[in-house]
């Protein structure tokens, strides 16, 4: 059962309050297992990296609408891999602008709203929204793009629309499981959020990540998961900054995984302290007016989480290989599609294995799907 048609089929019922100011009891008055069954064998988690809907992305688009605006063919590809999780989580990097525009690219993003409706026809239940680009388009940015994630059934969480949303815990409901969820970003390109409304999204800082996820665990968080944008540009390697937080918050009981964003390349994998950090899990789908190759290569990481004593704890863990093929037409695809150009896959996949490995994971137990 995915998590929108539980929160469907529950409209009554009070929900578990998330970072999207869907209402609810803070203390914990969600949805509970004696409504969904628990899942006593495990959850899948899918986590793919940045969506980044640069303009070239909105022209496919409207191609693919016959006119208007339709991003689902590009993700279409990679809705089996989402769809298939019991909770699929993407990073929305860009804030949506209203229906009929204006539409910007880099450097200040505006991305049209329909990206949102694609999200959740690809399958996504839930994304984290606090990046570098969130501030891009003011306050008024980040209250569309969580009105328009709203509309489309995706939760969220790293951005609000007031103190009371901020301050109030994502916990997701994953068949009787509560999964709570933090996002944060290192900053806003020089932006800063208007006086008094520090709290329009999450800046990432080791104590406040921690203090997110404790909230989330007295909401009734089972798990926690972090979303972390982070790290340089187009750099493969962690930072020295990136490990040292991660070192941080996976030896706290408080948060259980981290999935990490905004290089736009792929980065790391490893286990620290017998959680699994993703530094890096490369763009979802972007097209860079100057693309690199490996700029196009991304992603999705699956993480199997199964009882352990008390609590929960990652048996199974793999990634999949992604590559946004610049067509025409542009079409995200794994790896192992045959619709992409054998050449290309076997690089994507070789420069990613070699990536993904390089902090000794494979021995860990990480495996490629």
């Amino acid at each position: 059962m995915r998590i929108r048609s539980v929160l469907a089929a529950l409209a009554a019922v009070p929900l578990l309050a998330s970072c999207s100011g869907s209402g609810g009891d803070p203390a914990g008055g969600g949805t509970s297992a004696a409504v969904t069954p628990r899942a006593d064998s495990g959850f899948t988690v899918a986590a793919t990296g940045d969506v980044l809907i640069h303009p070239a992305l909105t022209d496919q688009a409207t191609s693919d609408g016959g006119g208007t605006r339709d991003y689902r063919p590009l993700l279409a590809a990679i809705a089996p891999e989402i769809s298939s999780a019991d909770l699929g989580v993407c990073h929305l990097e860009t804030p949506l602008a209203p229906a009929d525009g204006p539409f910007e690219g880099y450097p200040e993003f505006s991305a049209p709203p329909e990206i949102a409706g694609a999200l959740a026809a690809t399958g996504y239940d839930d994304c984290s929204t606090a990046s570098n680009h969130t501030l891009d388009q003011g306050v008024e940015g980040v209250n569309r793009t969580l009105d328009e994630l709203d509309a489309a059934g995706i939760r969220h969480t790293g951005s609000a629309r007031s103190r009371q949303e901020a301050a109030t815990p994502l916990v997701l409901d994953v068949h009787g499981v509560k999964v709570g969820h933090v996002s944060a970003t290192f900053g806003f390109n020089g932006k800063k959020p208007p006086a008094g409304k520090q709290w329009v999204s999450n800046t990432l800082d080791a104590d406040a990540v921690l203090a997110s996820a404790r909230a989330a665990r007295a909401a009734g968080a089972e798990v926690v998961i972090a979303s972390l944008h982070w790290g340089t540009e187009f750099q493969h390697e962690p930072t020295a900054s990136q490990r040292q937080i991660a070192q941080r918050l996976l030896g706290d009981p408080a948060v259980d995984l981290i999935i990490g964003h905004h290089a736009h390349v792929v980065q790391p994998i490893e286990k620290i302290n017998g959680k699994w950090v993703a530094y890096g899990l490369g763009n979802s789908i972007a097209k860079h007016d100057e693309p690199r190759g490996t700029t196009e290569e991304g992603l999705i990481g699956r993480f199997h989480f199964t009882r352990s004593g008390t609590g929960w704890t990652v048996d199974h863990a793999e990634y999949v290989p992604t590559v946004i093929d610049l067509g025409p037409p542009i079409r995200l695809r794994t790896a192992d599609d045959p619709a992409l150009a054998p050449a290309r896959a076997a690089q994507a996949v070789a420069r990613t294995d070699g990536i993904v490995l390089s902090r000794g994971a494979g021995g860990q137990g990480l495996t490629r799907g």
